[in-house]
């Protein structure tokens, strides 16, 4: 999810009642939510994991493990320099160190259960494993969630300033109201799983039938009822993609885009990955990798992309092109 998600979602934490636990309750829930995301200046790290976007720091190990304790002590040791220093803080709250704790623990959790929900995918199990989770629960910007999140919090602050008993009860509303939205788009997800393996193909004499060996179900931006389905489907060997346009307010059967070849073994396909650790790193992140193949003479530019990145905005950001030799 974007960043404004992740810090919502820390500061409504903070603001069901969590942040007058301790001094520096509100910055360990918001930078704590946000903290995972780290990874993204790491990525020349000779560590794989580490490098990998939404890798190690997104993990139960490296995000929700082992990360939360060293915010607190940065925390901690900014709040004991501040103390030296003579500051006065408003809140008049002492600072509680288990309490620091606890909330960057909480605060961090939410992120990879965040960024489970869009077709992105999470590696949870990193570095002890390289596989790739997700739930397809949202897409990566959500406006529902925008707004349910900073309606709670302006009106547990505003209740709040006015010195109201159960001023936390807006964001307490609003994270429920969160959940609850979320858990409806992941049964709207599988229920588009459903019906693609659920999809019939006539048998024809020597094909095999084509299995559905992998699925992805994008949330429309805005109309967040609406699923772009990509579905690997594996037949024989023989591996193509497929877009299904699946909406269940509607009836009967869902637009289909046509069976496009992943072509990712082909000779030239092999050759450009053994020459260039560029697209080798691509696909160690890639889940539904093509190629397109352009020859030119005695020399062909081979274009790796991903299924799920595949629409025109996005494809320039998540392609990798390698010319090799053809003759």
């Amino acid at each position: 999810m974007d960043n404004l998600t992740h810090s919502l979602v820390g500061w409504a934490l903070a603001e069901t009642g969590l942040k007058n636990r301790t001094r520096k309750g509100l910055a360990a829930c918001v930078l704590g939510a946000n903290m995972p995301d780290i990874d993204v200046f790491f990525g020349w790290a000779p560590w794989a994991p580490l490098a990998m976007h939404r890798g190690f720091t997104h993990g139960l190990v490296g995000g929700v493990l082992l990360m939360p304790p060293l915010l607190a002590g940065l925390l901690w040791l900014l709040d004991r320099w501040q103390a030296r220093r003579g500051a006065i803080f408003r809140s008049g709250l002492p600072m509680h160190a288990g309490w620091l704790v606890a909330l960057c623990y909480l605060g961090a959790l939410t992120h990879p259960l965040l960024d489970l929900q869009n077709t992105y995918a999470v590696q949870l199990m990193s570095p002890a494993s390289a596989r790739w989770f997700h739930t397809d629960g949202l897409f990566i910007i959500d406006a529902v969630v925008w707004l349910m999140l900073g309606l709670g919090i302006w009106l547990a602050r505003k209740r709040g300033r006015a010195g109201r008993r159960s001023s936390g009860r807006p964001a307490q509303a609003a994270f429920g109201g969160t959940v609850a939205y979320i858990l409806l788009n992941v049964g709207i997800s599988q229920a588009a799983g459903s019906y693609v393996r659920g999809i019939a193909f006539e048998p024809m004499e020597g094909r095999p039938i084509p299995e559905a060996t992998r699925i992805f179900a994008a949330p429309e931006p805005l109309a967040f009822w609406k699923r772009d389905v990509i579905v690997r489907w594996d037949a024989g060997g023989t591996i193509t993609y497929q877009h299904i346009a699946y909406d269940p307010l509607a009836r009967g059967p869902r637009p289909a885009s046509p069976h496009v070849s992943a072509n990712i073994t082909d000779p030239l396909v092999r050759r450009a990955i053994a020459s260039s650790a560029d697209l080798r790193d691509f696909l160690a992140w890639s889940q539904m990798p093509f190629a397109r193949l352009e020859r030119q003479g005695c020399s062909a530019v081979v274009t790796v992309g991903d299924a799920r990145f595949a629409g025109p905005r996005m494809v320039g950001s998540f392609t990798r092109r390698v010319e090799v030799p053809a003759c």
